[in-house]
């Protein structure tokens, strides 16, 4: 891991549809490894902007890299260092576990041997060993969930993006999810997430918040807590909302 090195560039990103600008003016950078969340309510233009830094749409303006990348021409190359695990996990429930990996994988463009080293890597790691034949609905939310980000990283990217990964999953499901998330930081990948729960904010390591197309706070939660008078993140983030009323 080395935190001296930008992973993602943005500078001036703006995307408008008509009259109506979704990103308004973005600046940020994002090192290798950390953990960035990417917070804003229902509507303030968070998955706009991943659509861009992941290479399906491009923005109106702006110059934005990612894993030294460019956005315009490069798209292709994005996509190949990415990984990306939405809400709904995007597993496939009638194939089995093992079945699921094996179709990710080979997406991911993993060669069959190494597929196969990885496909039994994971499912020892996970404690899915006996689970492997299950299909994909016959097991838990949580192991889905879980499964679902170890397929999203197998192919080892530099980035991957967790587009609210926890919704609808219970307290301590979300704290071991975020043990992978750790481990994976530590391992050199960046985490780029975004969450209703403003209890993980304060795991990232640094935050920005959105409102109405626009970043208008971004520091580590420690301080944005300190800068808006706040005993957490949830009291931040409300004091910040309600600039938009």
């Amino acid at each position: 891991m080395n935190q001296s090195i930008n992973i993602i560039e943005v500078e001036g990103l703006s995307k408008k549809f008509g009259d109506f600008y979704a990103n308004d003016n973005l600046n940020f950078v994002v090192k290798q490894g950390e953990i960035f969340g990417f917070l804003g309510a229902n509507g303030a233009g968070k998955t706009t902007a991943i659509r861009i830094l992941c290479g399906l749409s491009k923005p109106t303006s702006g110059k934005i890299k990612v894993a030294n990348f460019d956005v315009y021409k490069q798209t292709e190359e994005i996509k190949k260092n990415i990984g990306y695990m939405s809400q709904k996990f995007s597993l496939y429930e009638d194939l089995t576990v093992e079945e699921n990996i094996e179709f990710y994988g080979g997406i991911y463009g993993l060669k069959r041997k190494v597929l196969k080293e990885k496909t039994n890597e994971l499912l020892k790691k996970l404690k899915l060993e006996d689970k492997r034949a299950k299909l994909i609905k016959e097991i838990p939310l949580g192991w889905k969930q879980r499964l679902a980000f170890s397929i999203a990283i197998i192919h080892e990217p530099k980035i991957v993006f967790l587009d609210e990964p926890t919704g609808g999953v219970d307290p301590v499901t979300r704290r071991h999810f975020w043990d992978l998330i750790y481990e994976a930081a530590q391992e050199g990948i960046t985490i780029f997430v975004t969450t209703h729960y403003m209890d993980e904010a304060e795991y990232c390591d640094r935050v920005s918040i959105m409102v109405a197309g626009k970043i208008i706070a971004l520091d580590t939660p420690d301080g944005l807590k300190k800068t808006y008078k706040s005993q957490n993140m949830n009291e931040v983030f409300l004091q910040l909302a309600r600039t938009e009323e």
